[in-house]
């Protein structure tokens, strides 16, 4: 089991933690939603769960509930800009479909 993050991502992890002046990672969850089934949600921890999975990658952590794990294993975590969007990649090779406007998928 493996969720791993990039550069991009971890510096913006990073920064926005010591922006918030507080937090030790990144919650990475799913849920059900959308018109494909599911969808990413993000939240800063302040403090580990027991029952998480955690991940180090770049200089991050990163909890994953266990629920989550087995539609999460093997992803990575990006961070782009794209003209004047920017925002988190999900780089999942258990996805088979998304939506249209990528918002949900399903495994």
């Amino acid at each position: 089991m493996s969720i791993t993050v990039t550069d991009k991502a971890a510096k913006h992890i990073s920064n926005f933690l010591g922006k918030r002046g507080k937090g030790i990672g990144l919650r990475l969850g799913v849920r059900t939603t959308g018109c494909s089934g599911m969808a990413y949600k993000l939240e800063f921890v302040d403090e580990e769960q027991g029952e998480d999975v955690r991940f180090d990658s770049n200089g991050v952590t990163v909890f994953v509930d266990p629920k989550s794990l087995p539609y999460l294993d093997g992803m990575e975590l990006d961070f782009a800009r794209e003209g004047l969007n920017e925002g988190f990649k999900f780089n999942n090779p258990n996805v088979k479909n998304m939506c249209g406007c990528g918002e949900s998928f399903n495994v």
